[in-house]
């Protein structure tokens, strides 16, 4: 049994209000920092995070891991303790219903359906109880370890022999929201009518409870994954949710530019990848003049102790920009670049638009600062930031009394 404080969910700005995709500048990792802070903002403090599960099967990386940029881009400190879990939605019904307090559970999804949701285990809020489990193995989609994806293409197979017998060996129950599963299928296992879900991996679960949060819905739980499903109860409680899901919108029209990408410095993605992935300035010990990227010499009166450093504002204003439609190896074109002006630190950054088509804003335009993929170099996923414009209110927040913040 867990206790669920707050849940935090995302969506991409592109496709439709039935089904949404990944931008060319969003991956696993990202959507998942963007969960996870929506998670951790609605909680409003009253969770610590000492612990982080991330769930997908989408990992960008394999080997190496995901784990630092995920707890930087969390503003997380690297001593939290992580797992980077492959699997579905019945894999994160199990996380929530098993986790301690403290404990940030994010599924994130990036095919058939991307999104993220974010479930972070406190004190207080509702609890979540585990009712039952049966794990099956009935593979009609199948991918392998170099992502080769198969489809048996049977799905009457998968619905009699996987799904009903699976449900026959937990009792046939009854739930008020069913994730993993979407449509008449999903329909015939739940009393009344379920939650519309736009994922059906590791992230639906989030997507459900959210959904179950808002209505103030009680009861069962299902996930599925295939021939394997988590049951779980969840019981009465005010939850906080915070829903980071702008209004869709159609894919603008770019093009792959072929060719090699830029290639990758491990020694200067090395240097870089606290100030980068935390956007953090360095703050002379002389004058306390900012510098973004870190320097080793003030560029105001010339210091070159050691600095120390601060945290720049995740909100700003475009003070220049300039769209690029000539084809860059690597990139889709056409892309707007911006020099965001951070708050009023007088610090400006270079960062691609995200979220609105290329040559959509203007100079003066308000937005906020989001964690993006900035390229692929040589496989390696190398993350930043990218201004998303628009007001920070977009963010809808429902707190446990049930009032929007």
């Amino acid at each position: 049994m867990s206790t669920i404080t707050s849940i935090g969910t995302y969506l991409p700005t592109w496709g439709t209000d039935r089904l949404r995709q990944a931008g060319d500048d969003e991956d696993a990792v990202t959507l998942a920092v963007a969960a996870g802070t929506a998670a951790i903002r609605a909680a409003a403090g009253a969770v610590e995070v000492r612990c982080v599960v991330f769930i997908t099967r989408d990992m960008p990386l394999l080997e190496g891991g995901n784990s630092a940029s995920l707890l930087a881009g969390l503003d997380l400190p690297e001593t939290t303790r992580i797992r980077e879990v492959v699997g579905g939605a019945a894999v994160a019904l199990d996380e929530i219903t098993s986790a301690g307090a403290g404990t940030l559970i994010i599924g994130a999804d990036v095919t058939d359906g991307a999104g993220a949701s974010a479930v972070l285990i406190g004190t207080g809020g509702a609890e979540v109880t585990s009712l039952g489990r049966v794990t099956r193995s009935l593979p009609v989609t199948s991918r392998d370890g170099a992502g080769h994806r198969n489809e048996y293409a049977d799905p009457r197979l998968l619905r009699e022999r996987g799904v009903n017998e699976s449900l026959a060996r937990l009792g046939n129950p009854k739930a008020v929201a069913v994730a993993g599963i979407i449509g008449k299928e999903a329909a015939g296992m739940v009393s009344g009518k379920p939650p519309a879900l736009l994922t059906t991996g590791a992230s639906a679960t989030g997507f459900a409870l959210a959904a179950l949060a808002d209505a103030g819905t009680i009861g069962a739980v299902l996930s599925a994954d295939q021939a394997t499903f988590s049951h779980a109860e969840l019981g009465a409680g005010a939850i906080a949710v915070s829903r980071d899901e702008p209004a869709p919108q159609a894919v603008p029209n770019g093009r792959l530019a072929p060719g090699a990408s830029v290639s990758i410095s491990l020694s200067a993605y090395e240097r870089a990848f606290d100030a980068k992935l935390r956007l953090v300035a360095a703050s002379c010990s002389n004058c306390g003049t900012l510098s973004y990227p870190h320097r080793y010499r003030c560029i105001e009166c010339g210091d070159e102790r050691p600095s120390g450093s601060i945290a720049l504002p995740r909100t700003g204003e475009i003070y220049s920009q300039a769209t690029i439609r000539v084809p860059v190896p690597g990139l889709v074109s056409p892309y707007t670049v911006t020099i965001v002006e951070l708050g009023d630190t007088g610090v400006r950054v270079l960062v691609k638009l995200t979220g609105a088509p290329p040559g959509s804003t203007s100079i003066g335009d308000r937005g906020r600062m989001v964690f993006r993929l900035v390229a692929v170099r040589q496989g390696v996923p190398d993350y930043g930031y990218a201004f998303f414009p628009g007001p920070a209110s977009d963010i809808h927040t429902t707190t446990p009394e049930g009032a929007a913040a």
